[in-house]
């Protein structure tokens, strides 16, 4: 198994000493193809921990697929897992799309992780009217809504048992819930008060777990998922509700850091603190939907196209991701798995948040390989 001892990366003048004469580090890093680089990521991090992508059905053929074979042995579906891709109707499972994802995962001996089971978002309608086809959050009366309650639970209930029976011996790690922290809540907790909370409280979040390990297979992990979970307040409210689940017995085994993250926020100080406070808690720790956006926030100006990305934001890119995976590997003990929210720069939703803050122009560029699937700066980093 391939050993690795981290270095300090190397940028500018440095590192162009050791390429070829009139080649940048950048130009000639991405010359180099991720099908052809020597070193894959996840034998990389064989020791540490397991390297995923998000992907859609669609990124299971062509260029897409080679890569992911050759550089991670663990996907997560983008989107076709949500609720409203899963059960758009009441009682009417659509799995074809998502059976594709586990399909490719069996074949080519890759984890999977299911995402997600239980979200605020991407949750068809039906899911909050009652019987008579109205909203549930309106009503008034005490012993209707009790009712609504109980109803609502109940079909937490099927489409939870529905989906883990299906995949039972194919999922290693369920995102059980998915932001269920709002620190600009009016509550105390920080609890998003989402139709969810509205309706039943907290008790959505405890019977979506009892339910999850009830069906699961028993070596599989539940975990609670959520972003901005290293800065605060919101990473004290995830951790009180975590701990108060944990000391109830509800079975949460971990904690999802999406780490949709900057260049320069948060800080590593912040990212250590919050694995080890969850650790400390008895808990695993997986980074789910990593992306380094080159953008503060709100993002813009953004470069307008790919080609207008000057090279100097990919060696800041890479400065960074050595510094997470240095941060990741220190603390492998902690950490199962560490997933990017895709696979290269062609692909991701960082493009489409730069359009709307931009006038409808702008490209984001997150990942380790650019939009050609060449390693870029990045790569070299983590890669040492």
């Amino acid at each position: 198994m391939l050993k690795v001892l981290r270095k300090p990366f190397l940028t500018g003048l440095a590192l162009a000493l050791f390429l070829p004469a009139g080649l940048s580090n950048v130009a000639a890093a991405e010359q180099v193809s991720a099908l052809d680089v020597e070193v894959e990521i996840d034998e990389r991090y064989a020791d540490s921990f397991d390297i995923g992508a998000a992907v859609e059905p669609s990124m299971l053929e062509g260029k897409d697929a080679e890569v992911l074979k050759r550089h991670f042995n663990s996907i997560v579906a983008e989107n076709v897992m949500k609720p409203i891709n899963i059960q758009p109707e009441e009682g009417k499972f659509t799995f074809e799309e998502a059976d594709k994802i586990v399909k490719f995962a069996k074949e080519n001996d890759m984890e999977l992780r299911f995402h997600t089971l239980i979200w605020h978002s991407q949750v068809p309608e039906w899911f909050f009217l009652d019987k008579a086809g109205n909203p549930m959050v309106d009503e008034t009366d005490p012993k209707q809504r009790e009712k609504n309650k109980k109803l609502l639970l109940k079909r937490l209930e099927t489409h939870i048992k529905t989906i883990v029976k299906r995949y039972k011996n194919d999922v290693s790690s369920w995102d059980v819930v998915n932001e269920v922290i709002d620190e600009y809540a009016s509550n105390d907790e920080g609890l998003r008060e989402s139709p969810w909370y509205q309706i039943t409280g907290k008790d959505y979040i405890k019977v979506a777990f009892e339910t999850a390990n009830r069906y699961a297979a028993k070596d599989a992990k539940l975990y609670i998922n959520d972003y901005n979970t290293e800065v605060e307040p919101k990473r004290t409210h995830l951790y009180n509700l975590v701990k108060e689940l944990v000391e109830e017995g509800v079975p949460v085994d971990g904690v999802g850091h999406q780490a949709h993250i900057q260049i320069g926020w948060p800080s590593l100080q912040e990212m250590e603190d919050s694995i080890n406070m969850f650790a400390d808690l008895g808990l695993d720790n997986q980074i789910t939907e990593l992306d380094v956006s080159l953008y503060g926030w709100p993002p813009r100006p953004a470069y307008p196209t790919y080609d207008e990305i000057p090279a100097f934001e990919f060696e800041r890119q890479a400065e960074r991701y050595d510094q997470l995976f240095e941060l990741y590997e220190r603390l492998g003990d902690k950490i199962s798995s560490v997933t990017f929210w895709g696979v290269a720069d062609n692909h991701t939703w960082l493009n489409d948040r730069a359009e709307q803050y931009n006038g409808g122009v702008g490209v984001d560029a997150p990942f380790v390989f650019d939009t050609e699937y060449n390693a870029k700066p990045a790569y070299w980093a983590i890669i040492d």
